[in-house]
Formats: C-alpha cells, structure tokens, sequence
C-alpha cells in the first residue's frame, strides 16, 4: 500500500527483454536502503525488487503489466517516479493508493499557469472508473486532487515543488501516463452497476 506521495525519482539504466516479460534495471538515492522482495512503486506501478548490484536495481514486468501501463514506452534514461511502501507509523499525506495501475491516459494539455501547471488527461471511457471534482486520482503515481472533472476525462493542478520533484516536467501532449482511481469511488461503482444504477 502507498499514500502517492513520491518519495523520489530513479533512472532507468537498462532494459532486457526476457520472453514476454521486460527486466528493467533502474538507480535512484535510496537503492542502499531496498532490499530483495521489497514493494516499490514505479509511476504507480507496484513491482517487486528481484536484484539489487550496488547502486542499481532490477524488477520484473509481467506481460499484463506491460499491457495495462506505460512501462513499455520507457526508454533507458527514462525518469520514474518512485515510492516505498506505506510505513503505518506515519501520517497518511497523501491518498491509499495500492500500486494497482487501473488504466492509462493520454495527456490532452497542460497549461503553464504563471508558476503551476494545469493538466487535462483523457482516458477510455468505462463505466468502473469516474473522477469527481476535489475527489483524488493517482497520475504517474502521484496522489493528485481533482480540479475539473467531465466525461472521460479530468484535470489537475500541478503546484511547482509536485512539477519539479517529480517526472511530471518531462509530460507532453500526447504522452501516456498511468492512473489509479480512488478505491472508494471504485467500489461505488461496483456496487451501482451490480444494482444496474449504472
């Protein structure tokens, strides 16, 4: 479990094809501290540590994994964003987030607002998974509140320390990005659409 509350960025230094899955070998300024089987998340994508050579990592994406996120368009020098496990002895600043990536998005815009950024995402429509104004989204595994919520698509507002210490400065148009909707508002919609509200 995690809160979206990026912990730091890590840079991919290798990428090896092995069968259907991609071994991703990436550094960051805690890998001294991870250990083997240890829970981190990539951009919001929970993977598991399966190798750790002094100041790298390795960890395994499954094809699933592969086919429900932007891993595959990661690049060696990609910048990702990076969070440990949630410790339940702190504060929660964020939003429970599982590191379950639901879906990806496309980035419609982003709008440069005189120091923060304005990001509208677009994403295939599904009954499962909605936005709601000030409710939260986890983007590239960052825990964000909804600005402006419509029809398959939502925004958020970057404030300028999230823009720059994350991955976030590197977003284009077009760029894919993983989302993790609210947990709660998923079983909300559940449960309307087994009472066929939806």
């Amino acid at each position: 479990m995690f809160t979206g509350i990026i912990e730091a960025t890590g840079k991919v230094e290798k990428i090896t094809r092995n069968e259907s899955n991609i071994d991703f070998v990436l550094s960051c300024t805690f890998t001294h501290e991870l250990k083997i089987d240890q829970s981190l998340a990539h951009n919001g994508c929970c993977l598991t540590v399966v190798e750790i050579n002094n100041d790298t990592y390795k960890v395994t994406a499954i094809n699933e994994t592969l086919e429900k996120t932007n891993l595959g368009f990661w690049n060696v020098g990609t910048e990702v964003n990076l969070e440990r496990c949630l410790k339940f002895e702190g504060r929660l600043d964020g939003h429970v987030v599982q590191g379950h990536v639901d879906k990806t998005g496309t980035v419609e815009s982003i709008e440069d607002q005189n120091g923060s950024y304005f990001i509208t995402i677009n994403y295939e429509e599904s009954a499962e998974y909605t936005t709601v104004p000030q409710g939260s989204i986890t983007l590239n595994g960052t825990s964000l509140t909804v600005a402006e919520s419509g029809k398959n698509r939502f925004s958020v507002a970057i404030i300028p320390y999230t823009w720059e210490f994350t991955n976030m400065k590197h977003l284009k148009k077009g760029d894919v990005v993983n989302l993790e909707f609210d947990i709660i508002g998923k079983y909300v919609a559940k449960l309307l659409k087994k009472q066929n509200v939806i």
